[in-house]
């Protein structure tokens, strides 16, 4: 009996463990088992979705063709590189980093006889130190190479107007500068003629400028630079590359007409110095000092926000732009009046700015 007992049993459990086995999906037990689950779900009415950030637009390259370095286009660097526009027309030069305006800086260019090239070129050599093979060892601080015959950027002497024997000298501190921001494969260096009153001016030229075509033993042939007319672009064509214009505070409303700044046109010669703050505020007693000569009244006041943004000391020094021909051609002289203005034109020439002091 017990051992009869002992078999049932055994069935029992084998037949129980089958129906377990091959019990259906949809069985009672199973669908119990899913609601309790179901219970526990938490359902989100608006699921947060991960937004995947672009890829960066990948840096312009230079590129060899012939034996010849071609620089990147002025477009692919506005886009990512970096774009250096030098006027040879007003010693004045730009630089955009990622198409934004990074900084400015006077320059001095060749000088008669030894003129830079204009044209669009890359950068085929950095050297911190290096002196010149050419002449007479010269030394050429924070070089960038544009030639292989001798044309480069470099730290130098700056006196005002074009001086170098080819090459484009610079302040030393923003030589050091834009050595550290450029590269040699993503910069694109394009010189031009005439003179540029603005950064918005030289970005426009810089991508109208025609691409060089590859020479022998890896020159560039450059082609001529279209003008500033037939591109159409007036002085301020693009206002977010404009330099901006100091605001003269008025000691009481007035017309603009008495302050409205002398124009090239409407210069005499002989006239008597042109100042919008002299027209307002007292004559200021001291040292006169001479920071530029440009073509126009407008290119002489962008040219005085920039040299009192690195030396802030001018800013309360009494500003003059004096109109004046010389060798039949019309100058605005800017100049400063304050005290000790020969102890800071020393300093700024030291930092590589143009200053002498006045009689």
């Amino acid at each position: 009996m017990v051992k009869g007992f002992f078999t049932i049993l055994c069935l029992g459990l084998v037949l129980g463990a089958a129906f377990l086995l091959f019990m259906p999906e949809g069985s009672a037990s199973d669908r119990a088992a899913r609601v309790i689950a179901d219970e526990n779900i938490v359902f989100v009415s608006q699921p947060v979705v991960q937004e995947v950030p672009p890829s960066p637009v990948p840096a312009a390259t230079a590129t060899k063709v012939g034996g010849a370095t071609l620089p990147p286009s002025a477009d692919a660097v506005l886009r990512s590189g970096v774009l250096i526009v030098i006027s040879k027309g007003s010693q004045q030069m730009y630089v955009f980093k990622d198409g934004d305006l990074w900084d400015s800086s006077p320059v001095s260019t060749g000088k008669p006889g030894k003129e830079t090239p204009s044209g669009v070129f890359p950068i085929l050599q950095k050297r911190v130190h290096h002196r010149s093979n050419i002449y007479s060892n010269a030394p050429m601080p924070h070089m960038q190479r544009l030639t292989w015959d001798g044309i480069a950027i470099h730290a130098g002497r700056l006196p005002g107007y074009a001086a170098s024997h080819g090459c484009i000298r610079l302040p030393k501190d923003f030589a050091r500068s834009l050595y550290q921001l450029t590269g040699k494969d993503t910069t694109t260096v394009v010189v031009v003629d005439q003179p540029l009153a603005v950064a918005g001016q030289a970005r426009r030229m810089a991508l109208a400028m025609p691409t060089p075509r590859p020479g022998e033993r890896g020159h560039l042939v450059q082609r001529a630079e279209p003008r500033l007319a037939d591109l159409g672009m007036p002085a301020a064509d693009e206002p977010s590359f404009a330099e901006p214009q100091p605001q003269v505070a008025q000691a009481e409303p007035a017309p603009r007409e008495t302050a409205r700044p002398v124009t090239a046109e409407s210069a005499e010669p002989s006239a008597a110095p042109v100042d919008l703050l002299e027209q307002t505020n007292k004559p200021v007693r001291g040292q006169t000092i001479q920071l530029a000569a440009k073509g126009s009244f407008d290119e002489a006041e962008a040219y005085w926000s920039r040299i009192t943004t690195r030396f802030p000391e001018l800013e309360g020094y009494q500003k003059t732009i004096t109109p004046a021909v010389v060798r039949s051609k019309q100058y605005y002289r800017l100049r400063a009046t304050g005290p000790d203005a020969r102890a800071v034109c020393s300093t700024m020439k030291q930092s590589g700015a143009d200053c002498f002091p006045v009689s």
